[in-house]
């Protein structure tokens, strides 16, 4: 009996791919505009997937916007058609009591 090898790869492949699990890194930016005729000159913060330099990039790059990184974290496990999840506690990081954390 003769055993195809790309079909045995495949299966293989397919097993391992099935039970595997996706992760991601989540970017949260403190962001102002730059140019005094923006529509938003007020500054906010935003969540995003994007890296530091994807994000300037993508969005007109240093002469238009200032970004600051606030923070980042992983999101673990089945990440598939969900939103980013909630940032983990600022738990043993010297805060004192009544700080509160970023939301």
């Amino acid at each position: 009996m003769k055993i195809n090898v790309r079909a045995l790869l495949f299966t293989v492949t397919l097993i391992f791919c099935i039970n595997t699990c996706a992760e991601y890194r989540v970017y949260q930016y403190h962001i102002k505009a730059r140019h005094p005729s923006s529509v938003s000159r007020d500054p906010y913060l935003i969540t995003s997937t994007l890296s530091p330099t994807s994000y300037l990039a993508y969005h007109g790059g240093e002469q238009s916007l200032n970004i600051d990184l606030l923070r980042t974290w992983m999101c673990y496990g089945n990440t598939s058609y969900k939103e980013t999840c909630p940032p983990p506690l600022n738990v043993g990081l010297n805060n004192n009591k009544g700080d509160e954390v970023l939301k």
